[in-house]
């Protein structure tokens, strides 16, 4: 692959595009149509087609998609049609054994959000993450009646569907045990046990801990 190719990082987007067009030349619209009637709009973020020509124009920088033709239509403003490139048929391959092999920290929301929940008083820890679980089990659900209608289509069609419905059941059941461990007082904190951490983690200067409760807590000289 070329040094240009290199430089270009791998996104599910851009994979979504490159894999598409294996299929045969598409335009732009007729991509995200696809994408989310196929229900990979679950684990392709195609909701803002702005972001989909960004992407689009990146991969024909890069030379992995050429432009084919143009379509002209009256009922239809002027659409671009691509196709895939030789390189764009070897990146494909490439991107899909990379990220099917190599396990990524995605910085997902809700570890960054435990990793300070302390913030939070534990009552109002325990309720929003009833919420989440609620949510979770919707979710659960939907997958499932998801997976029941493609149940005569070959397994590989819904890996995606699968492997989600597998990481939030697991989610759910975790978060589950978060919220009975808060309910029974076996996990609780408050601003005193959180006082000598935040004293002694937080370096001379000016930076302050807003605990709950409580005025900003600052480290004593």
């Amino acid at each position: 692959m070329g040094s240009v190719e290199n430089e270009l990082r791998p996104s599910p987007l851009a994979l979504a595009v490159l894999s598409l067009l294996h299929a045969a030349p598409l335009h732009p619209y007729a991509m995200q149509r696809l994408l989310k009637d196929w229900g990979k709009d679950g684990v392709v973020n195609v909701g803002q087609r702005a972001n989909l020509y960004k992407t689009i124009r990146r991969l024909l920088d890069a030379g992995l998609i050429a432009v084919r033709q143009t379509e002209r239509d009256q009922q239809y403003p002027e659409r671009t049609v691509y196709e895939l490139t030789e390189a764009g048929s070897q990146a494909t391959v490439d991107w899909l054994t990379e990220m099917l092999t190599l396990p990524r920290n995605e910085f997902p929301q809700f570890p960054a959000a435990l990793s300070f929940m302390m913030l939070l008083p534990p009552a109002e820890a325990t309720a929003v993450l009833a919420q989440r679980a609620d949510a979770l089990r919707g979710q659960v659900a939907a997958l499932d009646a998801t997976l029941q209608s493609i149940a005569g289509l070959p397994r590989a069609v819904g890996m995606d569907d699968e492997y989600q419905r597998a990481m939030m059941a697991a989610e759910l059941t975790w978060v589950e045990g978060i919220v009975a461990d808060l309910k029974s007082g076996a996990l609780t904190w408050s601003k005193k046990e959180l006082e000598p951490f935040a004293r002694a983690s937080l370096p001379d200067g000016e930076l302050a801990l807003h605990l709950p409760g409580g005025r900003p807590l600052r480290p004593r000289r």
